[in-house]
């Protein structure tokens, strides 16, 4: 079983953190003794955050940068490194989505999306992996989505940008496994979050309900599980994978809740 406060001499990186699933990764993460950094374009949200954590009992700090801005980026993990020293644990959570027709997605769009979902991804790794393998320990996590395995109405962008986040990951994680070094990802289905409240517009819940097997939605503590789970000792020798956290959504296929409330039809003759 794991200790409860294996992360206690650890620091961890959450992006997105200020609400949401990363939010929820963070107060888990803390808990297990982690000193967690919430990066969050939002200033006072993330504050907020970090405040809320250290009330709680553990420990967090504030950063903000624009992940869409290389070069912010570059400077935000310059400020970041210089207070915190290294980071252990690094969990890409945050994530830009809109639902747009296939063919009206403009450039503008189609860059920020990626800039966000998968450049600043690979600029965060990228920076964080050499005290990583320095060590021969650390954990990445790349949080893609259902939208990054299987295609959805309105996602060109967004689907894109989490396909290619998977990609990554296995990218990554076979060139520093032998340094102890894990890098796995995992594809949440519709998690009850503002963003995914945000998406519904004059649709109903029900909408996305109706095609997950389990008939409900996700929930960020759940999602935080996996991610957890990803971070620990017990998943050491785990690297390169994608978990689908979707209440059987990736392995439906052809999911009709309905059909056995169907009369059968005449045998054919």
């Amino acid at each position: 079983m794991d200790n409860p406060k294996q992360h206690q001499q650890r620091v961890a990186l959450i992006t997105g953190a200020a609400s949401g699933i990363g939010l929820q990764i963070a107060h888990d993460l803390a808990e297990q003794g982690a000193m967690v950094c919430i990066v969050d374009r939002n200033g006072p949200a993330a504050e907020a955050a970090a405040q809320a954590i250290t009330a709680a009992g553990g420990r967090a700090q504030a950063f903000v940068f624009d992940l869409a801005d290389a070069q912010a980026l570059a400077a935000g993990m310059d400020a970041l490194l210089a207070r915190v020293g290294q980071v252990d644990i690094l969990v890409n959570n945050a994530g830009i989505v809109s639902t747009t027709p296939a063919r009206d997605v403009t450039l503008a769009q189609w860059n920020t999306t990626l800039a966000v979902n998968v450049t600043a991804p690979m600029l965060l790794t990228q920076r964080v992996l050499p005290a990583m393998q320095a060590q021969r320990w650390g954990r990445i996590v790349n949080v893609s989505s259902i939208s990054g395995v299987r295609a959805g109405t309105g996602r060109l962008a967004y689907g894109s940008s989490k396909a290619a986040l998977i990609a990554m990951t296995g990218q990554f994680a076979i060139e520093v496994a032998a340094q102890g070094v894990t890098v796995n990802a995992i594809a949440p289905g519709f998690v009850d979050t503002p963003m995914l409240r945000s998406l519904h517009g004059s649709s109903k819940a029900s909408t996305y309900q109706d095609v997950c097997p389990m008939q409900r939605f996700c929930s960020p503590q759940e999602v935080s599980a996996a991610v957890l789970f990803f971070c620990s000792e017990a998943a050491a020798f785990i690297t390169g994978q994608t978990l689908g956290v979707d209440g059987g959504y990736l392995a439906s296929g052809l999911f009709m809740p309905k059909l056995f409330d169907i009369p059968a039809a005449a045998p054919v003759s």
